[in-house]
């Protein structure tokens, strides 16, 4: 009954996002999100012609009813290019149309996974997905946040079970691999410790497919993509992450200052796992590997965090009769959301904050968890 209630719900949304955008959409909403610099590579791409061409996109993205005389650029890799092939045949307003309907029910699909992960509960807290700010900020910048959260929810659902999908599933990951570092270090000794390969092997596997099948569409993809990335200086450019802040704030020309963040977080996981590798779960220990993994990332976006729901919802749990923790996850949310509703642009100092609150929060939420058992037993050994 409660599967048949989530899917009359998904249907139920689609059919409004469906609505809103056919009767809502024009130009200036089409080309103003990040999704746009999707479609013009794809559609590139359709037409035979280099798809990160700064000159080819700014063509097409203009010819789309974009003001700007700037193009907007993926700099995410052409792992799974081939997959998003479809956008590149259909109109910019169509295609949104469909990415947005793709993105409502990978989300509706993760929360799916995740209410059967964590043991079926009867709360209804997993529905506070649908209005996650992250996620929220993801469907309306169009952004890849969403399928990460899709994939980390496939493998947490089916890493005990079905290792070679759960590993497979991982594969969107790979587009911005930046933000999974410290989980990737973990993931390897987990899998070497087991003797088990199926994970990390069926993560490959997906890889070698999906890149196959891009370099089949365009043969000179990857060497494209290096000729943007020197191009881009990426590294010159501020963006909202406490390791970016640490370089700008030492010394901006120090590139390396920006990683020290992330590389003590792979440490650190490492001894975090491997004091607790007899007692591993994922869906336990692997939440605050994730919390961590996306606040020291060098590179990330708020819209990216939507990836951080399913740590999110187990400290719902957890903190489901504890209403100071309650608040304060109000406030948090709500900080996230004021930005999302405002439409603070992505890039914006605003958003420093978002990632590590979401982990502070998640640890205060657990240590107090932690102390309440901790009473607990004390009461029941003095009985």
């Amino acid at each position: 009954m409660r599967i048949l209630a989530a899917a009359l719900m998904t249907a139920a949304a689609v059919a409004l996002v469906s609505w809103i955008y056919v009767i809502g959409l024009d130009n200036q909403s089409v080309t103003g999100r990040d999704y746009i610099e999707y479609w013009a590579a794809e559609r590139l791409l359709v037409e035979g012609h280099n798809p990160y061409d700064p000159a080819g996109i700014l063509h097409e993205q203009q010819a789309a009813g974009m003001a700007d005389s700037a193009p907007k650029v993926s700099l995410s890799p052409p792992v799974a290019v081939f997959f998003a092939l479809p956008l590149g045949m259909l109109n910019a307003k169509t295609g949104l149309i469909v990415w947005q309907l793709v993105s409502l029910a990978c989300l509706c699909l993760s929360i799916l996974l995740l209410w059967q992960e964590f043991g079926r509960q009867g709360s209804g807290y997993h529905l506070l997905g649908l209005c996650f700010p992250p996620a929220i900020s993801c469907l309306m910048a169009g952004q890849l946040g969403i399928f990460f959260l899709l994939s980390a929810a496939f493998f947490l659902r089916f890493n005990r079970t079905q290792p070679w999908l759960a590993g497979a599933a991982l594969l969107p990951c790979a587009l911005k691999p930046h933000l999974f570092l410290p989980l990737a270090v973990v993931l390897a000794l987990w899998s070497l410790r087991r003797r088990d390969l199926r994970v990390p092997v069926g993560f490959l596997l997906a890889l070698v497919v999906s890149c196959s099948l891009s370099l089949w569409v365009d043969p000179h993809i990857w060497s494209q993509y290096r000729q943007l990335i020197r191009a881009a200086h990426i590294m010159d450019v501020f963006l909202p992450t406490a390791s970016v802040a640490l370089r700008f704030a030492i010394d901006r020309s120090a590139h390396w200052i920006e990683f020290v963040p992330v590389a003590v977080a792979c440490a650190w996981a490492a001894w975090y796992y491997w004091t607790r590798r007899q007692t591993w779960e994922w869906n336990r220990q692997g939440m605050l590997l994730l919390m961590v993994s996306v606040a020291a990332a060098p590179y990330s976006w708020f819209s990216d965090e939507a990836v951080l729901f399913p740590a999110v919802l187990a400290a719902i749990y957890a903190a489901e009769k504890t209403p100071r923790l309650w608040m304060l996850f109000g406030l948090v949310a709500l900080g996230g959301m004021v930005g999302t509703i405002a439409a603070i642009q992505l890039p914006s100092p605003f958003y420093l904050w978002t990632a590590p609150a979401w982990l502070g929060w998640y640890l205060y939420v657990t240590s107090s968890q932690r102390r309440a058992i901790a009473r607990e037993e004390i009461v029941v050994r003095s009985a």
